[in-house]
């Protein structure tokens, strides 16, 4: 069976006090209310709180992950933070390709596919973000978008490879907007990319890889989306960072 996952993207949010409160409250409501069982929990907060996260976490069913790792073993390359530094802390799993990194730092595919293999060396479990802007939409390039996306970066990988890979569809238009994809938009496109994989690698695969919605995803639609043949969960921002809100969106 496919894992059902729900991950929490903090990204540039919380400092010390309100990441390490917010993590000890889950946690002990989680576990009063037995709400982890048979989903797999990740939470993402920013790097200088990664290591005590980790450490609230030992012992437990829920990961941390990281949100975003540099492309190179080491180096002088002020202000970045290597694979092998995450490993050393206890990070095992990150989001790379988030719609973000691409348009605010121009991360292309070549430079993902880099992060992909130092990942990979360093044996990492990858959150892979894909999807497309609203103009490529409107211009109905949603599937030819895509299909680059994983043919130019993922794609590259070996059979073995990609059991560390999750997928997370992320319609740009849609992340932060309050605008949604219809339920139907997001299966459509779940089933998609669930059959590029069938075509690469085989049955055996494509019906294992955890495929993800990440799209303003919040307490009320999760139910629908993850009720979705092809959708195994979410990569949640904004609605993971309101405690309540977050635990029913992981009870959905």
């Amino acid at each position: 069976m496919r894992k059902k996952t729900v991950i929490a993207n903090w990204k540039m949010n919380y400092d010390f006090h309100e990441t390490t409160s917010f993590i000890r409250n889950f946690l002990k409501i989680v576990f009063e209310r037995k709400i982890n069982h048979n989903k797999e929990i990740i939470i993402a907060p920013s790097f200088p709180f990664l290591h005590i996260s980790n450490q609230i976490l030992q012992g437990t069913t829920l990961n941390i992950a990281a949100q975003n790792i540099y492309q190179k073993d080491k180096g002088s390359y002020t202000g970045e933070v290597s694979a092998s530094m995450l490993k050393s802390i206890g990070v095992q799993k990150v989001i790379l390709g988030h719609s973000e990194r691409r348009e605010f730092f121009f991360e292309k595919n070549n430079v993902l596919l880099e992060k992909i293999k130092i990942a990979l060396k360093y044996s990492f479990n990858i959150i892979f973000c894909v999807g497309e802007s609203f103009l490529e939409r409107s211009n109905n390039k949603q599937f030819e978008v895509v299909k680059n996306q994983l043919k130019e970066t993922v794609f590259h990988c070996s059979s073995d490879e990609i059991k560390s890979f999750y997928i997370a569809y992320e319609p740009v238009w849609a992340i932060g907007t309050g605008t949604n994809a219809t339920f139907e938009q997001a299966q459509t496109m779940h089933e998609f990319i669930r059959s590029l994989f069938f075509n690469k690698y085989g049955e055996n695969i494509s019906n294992k890889i955890s495929i993800l919605y990440g799209g303003s995803v919040n307490d009320f639609n999760a139910k629908n989306f993850f009720s979705q043949k092809d959708i195994d969960g979410g990569l949640v921002g904004k609605s993971s960072m309101k405690l309540e809100k977050f635990l029913k969106i992981v009870q959905s």
